[in-house]
């Protein structure tokens, strides 16, 4: 846990987790400050040197046991810039092809002495265990359908962005999440912070008793468009359902797709986010996922601050204005 310091009458955190697993196991503060700590390396990015020595001298591996173009890149990246080794591992090209269990592939690794573990893998709870059995740091870049918790920070980082604020917003979460990791995570986050949060989507891809989270279902879209400050897109997960859940694409286009028309009935200063990859003309149609409400790309951006800020908390850092002395 990370525990609270006193500087006159304002509390500020130390931050002193080995890993990041997921949001649900994270407070409201601990949140924030992710976030505040996010919004002081944005800047490296504007800067036109983009690299800072935070990490120089630290190792970062990225095992990413499914297919990544966004969350890999952008923590390879963030690595670079804080001057970090990168090394980067797929399943494919690794012994775990040849029968090595994943247990062994990361001491294998830790035996080089590597510092950092970004872990991405098929089923739940996979980084759990390997932070259980891993002296170096772990980020849960993904498992399965549970947890996407950069993703989700990113997301709350650039809502912060563009709205300055979480608590009292409404945002509507539209599609596969019975599947989505990224769901999840943004439901724990945004519900920690204060915001209310209300699911949409057909009902055999809205979880059993999914209200017992605190969110509010429904199963009409122009119900979640119009109570909505934020609506944030998700894909159908075909690759995690076991069976075909909706009839087709056309169809839910037809009743969850947004597309102009229907955009017309949101709030005149709406967010729409999307995690990606954008399944253009079945959740969003291209003219409004390329729009003006649209902060897609903004969210790709903020997950470079975000991500530059997990690493550098989970490898023990405190940031210059929080040290004392």
């Amino acid at each position: 846990m990370a525990m609270t310091v006193q500087t006159g009458t304002t509390p500020t955190l130390r931050w002193i987790k080995k890993d990041l697993l997921g949001l649900r196991e994270l407070s409201a503060d601990e949140i924030a400050f992710i976030l505040q700590t996010a919004e002081s390396f944005r800047e490296v990015s504007l800067r036109p040197i983009k690299k800072v020595p935070t990490l120089r001298g630290k190792t970062v591996v990225n095992l990413f046991f499914e297919p990544s173009t966004r969350t890999r890149t952008s923590f390879e990246l963030a690595a670079k810039r804080l001057s970090a080794d990168i090394v980067n591992l797929s399943a494919q090209g690794s012994s775990l092809s040849k029968g090595e269990t994943v247990l062994d592939t990361i001491r294998n690794l830790e035996a080089l002495k590597v510092d950092i573990l970004v872990i991405r893998h098929g089923s739940a709870g996979v980084p759990h265990l390997i932070a259980s059995q891993a002296s170096s740091s772990v980020i849960n870049a993904g498992d399965g359908s549970h947890e996407h918790p950069t993703q989700a920070l990113l997301d709350l980082f650039t809502i912060q962005q563009k709205k300055t604020r979480i608590a009292g917003l409404q945002v509507s979460i539209i599609g596969d999440i019975a599947h989505s990791r990224v769901a999840r995570s943004n439901i724990w986050g945004l519900m920690k912070m204060g915001a209310c949060v209300t699911v949409c989507g057909p009902p055999p891809l809205i979880p059993h008793r999914i209200e017992d989270l605190g969110v509010s279902v429904t199963y009409h879209l122009e119900e979640a468009i119009r109570q909505a400050d934020v609506l944030m897109l998700l894909r159908i997960q075909h690759e995690r359902q076991e069976a075909q859940l909706v009839p087709s694409l056309r169809e839910y286009r037809m009743r969850y797709g947004i597309d102009r028309e229907r955009l017309a009935k949101a709030k005149p200063d709406v967010l729409i986010m999307h995690p990606g990859p954008v399944n253009r003309g079945v959740e969003l149609d291209s003219d409004v996922a390329d729009g003006p409400y649209s902060v897609i790309l903004d969210q790709v951006t903020n997950g470079l601050a975000v991500r530059m800020a997990v690493l550098y908390l989970v490898s023990g850092g405190l940031r210059a204005d929080e040290q004392e002395g």
